[in-house]
């Protein structure tokens, strides 16, 4: 497997961590659970990082898709996300990547 777009996957996290404004106060909801997998591929199970994350009140659960240019799907991840929010096609490199958030119910991110 090519490192090269899983570090720069983690570059864009990072970046999205920082830059994404929240659009909703989240700070007087309950803390929930969100279903967390750091790698999935297209028809397999979680290959890293799966488990369950506690969202804290400034969290959401989350599901990023990335895809490439012809949008084939290429890689899936979920977990606990501070200042997530719904972006779609994301421009990176060869790729584009979808974001989803959610704060209704325990394991929400586990079919959006």
């Amino acid at each position: 497997m090519d490192k090269h777009p899983l570090l720069g996957l983690l570059i864009l996290l990072c970046w999205l961590r920082d830059e994404i404004i929240v659009d909703e106060d989240y700070s007087a909801m309950e803390v929930i659970q969100c279903r967390m997998c750091h790698l999935q591929f297209p028809g397999e199970n979680c290959f890293r990082g799966r488990g369950i994350c506690t969202a804290t009140t400034d969290e959401a659960c989350t599901v990023g898709r990335m895809f490439k240019k012809n949008g084939k799907p290429w890689l899936t991840f979920m977990g606990c996300l501070k200042n997530c929010a719904n972006v779609e096609n994301i421009k990176w490199g060869t790729y584009l990547v979808n974001f989803r958030c959610c704060r209704s119910y325990d394991l929400c991110n586990e079919n959006i």
